[in-house]
């Protein structure tokens, strides 16, 4: 926040300060989840990073960005990782897991923390799931919430944030209030401009603009309506795939899977249903036999987030039924 004595005193109002609590108050609070990442890496020793190939192509590039020494591992059909004796790491390397739409169950952080002493898991996907005690943790609330930017960071290292300077999420929020008032459509590429932008990001602290909206969330019914939307979804539209195995703390999705899901993707964009392609450049440098081929082209994260009920769940199966 701003120093007090240089603090302006009357004039226009500005945005009100919400006095309710953040989900993870305790946790450190940082401007992206990428450069949250770049901040735990200079702070852990380590020789290497292993990171899964099913994954946001900015997480890679960061790490390698910033000079790390990246190795890239596959993941079976169980989403359990895949590695060579001779490339397995070690305890002085990181390893990076995915919470794939909350799927990473505790008893399995928890078994290859007893593997790799320095674990990171990556709740992107998972925001409500809490961290385990001894791992690494970072979330990315703009996942889960209309927010443009923002991450929390779990970790028993000392990381002294303060020296960092904060964000500002001024020049990024117009598409925000561009959705909130008019449609998506007249700000997508607003959105995209502002994505873009990352990129060139470096670790700061969250702005103080996120960090106040943060407090203003009423997070047990976001949980619940996203609970409720899963559960119609996945009775509408059962879909026997990797990411469906157990039900999630809070979904960020429903990992819906069709045998073609390019043209299904766009046949709903037509009935103006938007469904993003997770990790698109995935179709462009695996082969069509790889899992990450096939799970980046046919599973549909079909949206569930707080901003719908059950209608809105019953117009997206009967478009799907109807494809």
């Amino acid at each position: 926040m701003r120093d007090i004595k240089a603090k302006e005193i009357g004039g226009y109002l500005e945005m009100e300060q919400f006095t309710g609590e953040e989900y993870y108050s305790d946790l450190y609070k940082l401007n992206l989840g990428r450069t949250a990442f770049i901040l735990l890496l200079q702070n852990i020793e380590h020789s290497r990073v292993f990171i899964p190939r099913y994954i946001c192509s900015s997480v890679v590039d960061s790490a390698r960005n910033a000079g790390f020494n990246v190795v890239l591992y596959d993941i079976d059909e169980d989403l359990k990782p895949v590695w060579e004796n001779a490339d397995a790491p070690s305890d002085e390397d990181i390893l990076y897991l995915v919470n794939y739409y909350g799927q990473l169950k505790e008893a399995t952080i928890l078994k290859y923390r007893n593997l790799s002493n320095n674990l990171i898991v990556d709740n992107a996907q998972a925001f409500f799931d809490r961290p385990v005690e001894g791992v690494h943790t970072l979330y990315s609330p703009r996942k889960f919430f209309g927010l443009c930017d923002g991450a929390y960071l779990a970790t028993d290292i000392d990381i002294h944030i303060d020296a960092l300077s904060p964000d500002s999420s001024l020049n990024r929020i117009k598409y925000l209030v561009g959705r909130m008032e008019e449609s998506g459509a007249e700000h997508y590429s607003e959105m995209l401009a502002a994505s873009r932008t990352f990129a060139d990001e470096v670790p700061r602290r969250m702005s103080p603009f996120t960090q106040n909206m943060l407090k203003g969330i009423n997070y047990e019914f976001v949980k619940k309506r996203r609970c409720d939307n899963y559960r119609i979804l996945s009775e509408l539209l059962p879909s026997d795939n990797p990411f469906t195995k157990s039900l999630p703390e809070c979904p960020f999705a429903y990992p819906y899977m069709h045998k073609d899901g390019v043209s299904l993707r766009k046949y709903l964009a037509d009935k103006k249903i938007f469904v993003p392609t997770n990790w698109s450049y995935l179709i462009n440098v695996m082969p069509e036999d790889s899992l990450e081929y096939r799970w980046s082209s046919d599973i549909l994260p079909l949206p569930i987030d707080q901003r719908y009920g059950e209608c809105e769940m019953k117009i997206i199966a009967d478009a799907v039924k109807a494809f």
